[in-house]
């Protein structure tokens, strides 16, 4: 782990030492600067003062892994992309390994406390790499995620559907672990980049420093496509729309687009936990969620008051349809003692 995921986890131990609990947890999240990583290292703020549980997190994970390590038992809980469970329960993409059956096994093993908008999948460049939008990437090295993953899957769709581009013939991917994204931006390897994210994006932010850069919206046409309503067809993947003003950029940042809107796949996931889960725990963990989601959520990070944190609405969960996760039957009753409605087909 990165010395800034040890730190990040040193504070969060000394704020548990404030309220002893009697049960210690496990959770794996991504990057602790991202909403995953965010979320999970708040949920184990919230739990610690209120009681419920000192939570051991591990931050800068490949979630494809955290997924399957909570499937199996190993691991209380972990950030996940929608994508990821579906995929699981096919036994198909990163856990083609497994098959369907021992897949579909596992899948059925996972329930969800709560939800969140993980990230915006999107299109940016320095500006010195005389990238002036989609329609330039054909023959480029695109750095478009970790080696494995949902982001890795998810910018593969996007560049497919914005361009019609394949990696290996249309455009040359590389693929490194978030632990290295800054550096990876900066050094020059990739024209352009197509990764998750937040705004403002502190990816970007800090990659300013080696220059001015332009995000790129998806062209509006595109976003209301049919081709782009089958990708948001894919549970985890929802129609995002944001106006420019209100993306947080300053200065060295310009925004592409044709209407000051940007456009793009929304990516969905949420903390999740094993069904097993005991009931009292998972509608501890929620409450502990809900009540804090201004107090200690929202004040995280610039980016974290919208990205949905405390939303039930489907059109923004993406819960049900393909999705094959359901509410944990304790966090439930968490968010309906809290006032909330879930759906039927959540549950």
């Amino acid at each position: 782990m990165s010395a800034k995921g040890w730190a990040t986890l040193a504070v969060a131990a000394c704020i548990a030492t404030a309220a002893p609990a009697q049960t210690l947890l496990t959770a794996e999240t991504a990057a602790p600067n991202t909403t995953p990583g965010i979320s999970i290292i708040a949920l184990s703020e919230a739990a610690a003062q209120k009681g419920v549980a000192d939570i051991q997190v591990t931050s800068g994970q490949t979630l494809t892994n955290s997924v399957q390590n909570v499937a199996e038992g190993k691991t209380d809980i972990a950030a996940a992309p929608f994508i990821l469970p579906f995929f699981l329960s096919r036994g198909v993409g990163p856990y083609a390994g497994l098959g369907a059956e021992a897949g579909g096994e596992l899948a059925s093993q996972l329930a969800v406390l709560y939800t969140y908008r993980i990230s915006v999948q999107g299109l940016f460049a320095y500006d010195s790499s005389n990238i002036s939008g989609w329609s330039d990437l054909e023959g480029k090295t695109l750095y478009n995620g970790p080696p494995r993953g949902a982001a890795l899957s998810n910018a593969r769709i996007l560049i497919r559907t914005n361009t019609g581009l394949e990696e290996g013939t249309g455009y040359t991917g590389i693929q490194v672990n978030w632990g290295q994204a800054v550096k990876t931006i900066q050094d020059g390897s990739a024209d352009a980049f197509v990764l998750p994210m937040s705004f403002p994006d502190p990816r970007v932010s800090a990659a300013l420093a080696s220059g001015d850069m332009t995000i790129f919206s998806m062209p509006k046409d595109i976003h209301e496509s049919e081709g782009f309503a089958n990708v948001t067809n894919l549970p985890g993947t929802v129609s995002f729309s944001m106006p420019v003003a209100e993306m947080g950029y300053g200065d060295g940042v310009t925004i592409v687009s044709e209407d000051d809107t940007f456009r793009g796949p929304g990516t969905v996931g949420g903390d999740i936990v094993n069904v097993s889960m005991d009931f009292d725990m998972a509608k501890a963990l929620t409450a502990a969620f809900i009540e804090n989601i201004e107090s200690i959520y929202h004040a995280k990070a610039p980016f974290m008051p919208v990205t949905w944190h405390g939303e039930t609405d489907i059109a923004l969960t993406d819960m049900c349809g393909p999705n094959p996760l359901k509410y944990h039957p304790g966090a439930v009753a968490a968010w309906e003692e809290a006032g909330y409605s879930i759906p039927d087909c959540a549950k």
